[in-house]
């Protein structure tokens, strides 16, 4: 055998990351796209099957692909939770903070004063990335969201770099009081996931490598998601719950 590729297709037929070593930070491993990422995650996630109250919650739009899988796999409820990356200015990638629903908004302070973006800049992109919220949530769920109170939540992105979003999704999900909340993530930052586990009940992903730069970079397929893909994978999975729930 030979080449990066060949051992990577390799570990995959043999059962994906159970051959690299059972290390989050192995680096031997791509995953082929969203949905096979949601499936290794869900695994890691099985002991959540059949609690009480259990609800999915995809951060769109990339996360829902990976919920979706994740929500099948443990018979459970699918929705998203609505949250939007503060991007600087000409490197969108990078996030300064994320706005969610509720009115949160979550700042990355350290990479903000290294930016010294100015006020009037930073107010233009919090006001834009609110009105793109709000488009999202009569977009997604017109009917409007579910309630969380006293649930267990699994919150999930399909990556978290500086974890901007999931932060602001946990601190505006913690408002309506659930049970138990869980970030979950196919792949993350080292540092971002230790982190967030100061912030959560449970942090779950399957990869967390030492040299990550991009949440990308770990996948084959990281082509952007669609809004009509959101719906349809929401619709998709309710059609899944309504059939489990008339079947004898």
């Amino acid at each position: 055998m030979s080449g990066y590729g060949e051992l990577r297709r390799f570990v995959r037929a043999m059962g994906g990351f159970g051959l690299c070593f059972g290390e989050e930070n192995c680096m031997c491993f791509q995953f082929r796209n969203r949905a096979e990422a949601g499936r290794l995650l869900a695994a890691r996630l099985e002991n959540y099957a059949g609690r009480d109250g259990l609800i999915v919650l995809g951060l769109p739009r990339g996360g829902v692909p990976v919920a979706f899988e994740v929500a099948a796999k443990l018979q459970a409820p699918l929705d998203v939770f609505l949250v939007r990356k503060l991007g600087v200015p000409g490197h969108e990638e990078l996030a300064l903070g994320a706005v969610a629903s509720g009115g949160i908004c979550f700042f990355n302070d350290s990479l903000l004063e290294s930016c010294h973006i100015p006020r009037r800049v930073l107010d233009e992109i919090i006001e834009r990335e609110r009105r793109e919220l709000e488009r999202r949530e009569l977009a997604y769920r017109p009917g409007g969201p579910p309630a969380l109170r006293d649930r267990t939540l699994i919150l999930v992105d399909d990556g978290l770099a500086t974890g901007a979003s999931m932060r602001a999704a946990v601190r505006a999900a913690r408002q309506q009081q659930p049970a138990q909340i869980v970030a979950a993530a196919p792949v993350a930052a080292p540092d971002t996931l230790e982190q967030l586990r100061q912030e959560v009940d449970a942090a779950v992903c399957v990869h967390a490598p030492e040299d990550f730069s991009s949440v990308g970079e770990w996948y084959e397929d990281f082509e952007q998601t669609t809004d009509e893909e959101v719906r349809e994978l929401l619709e998709k999975a309710a059609h899944a719950a309504g059939q489990d729930a008339s079947s004898p």
